[in-house]
């Protein structure tokens, strides 16, 4: 049974790194969204964060993707006179998105999920094995 468990515990590790890709997909979509007006602000990176859960049916934690929080950091200025959302000199507000950052998010999003995906493929094979040896 704890094999189940650790198969539960790692599928659930796989959904909150699905969603913590999900959400960095959309930061690196939104990368150059600006504002349509002028004084409007374009799009705020999202911070995807974590959570413990209790699961009573297993009698343990995982992990479940939390509310994404909104990156603080300030907006960069880039100079587009032609910009519907220019300021009067000619600026226009661009999003909080840093490609690298992300880039190396999603990366380490994607090591986690195959790790997660290991331990479920290598749980399996333990009890197609333990299966085999107990049909002898």
């Amino acid at each position: 049974m704890d094999l189940l468990k650790s198969m539960m515990v790692a599928a659930s590790g796989l959904k909150a790194q699905s969603g913590r890709m999900r959400i960095i997909a959309e930061n690196i979509a939104n990368a150059d969204s600006t504002a349509t007006k002028p004084g409007g602000d374009p799009y705020r990176r999202k911070i995807p964060t974590f959570q413990d859960r209790l699961d009573r049916s297993l009698g343990t934690e995982t992990v479940q993707l939390g509310r994404p929080v909104l990156d603080k950091a300030d907006f960069q200025m880039k100079y587009m006179p032609g910009h519907p959302a220019a300021d009067a000199n000619g600026y226009v507000k661009m999003p909080n998105v840093n490609g690298l950052v992300e880039a190396m998010d999603m990366k380490e999003a994607q090591r986690s999920y195959e790790a997660n995906l290991n331990l479920i493929q290598a749980s399996r094979r333990m009890i197609s094995q333990t299966i085999d040896i107990l049909k002898r």
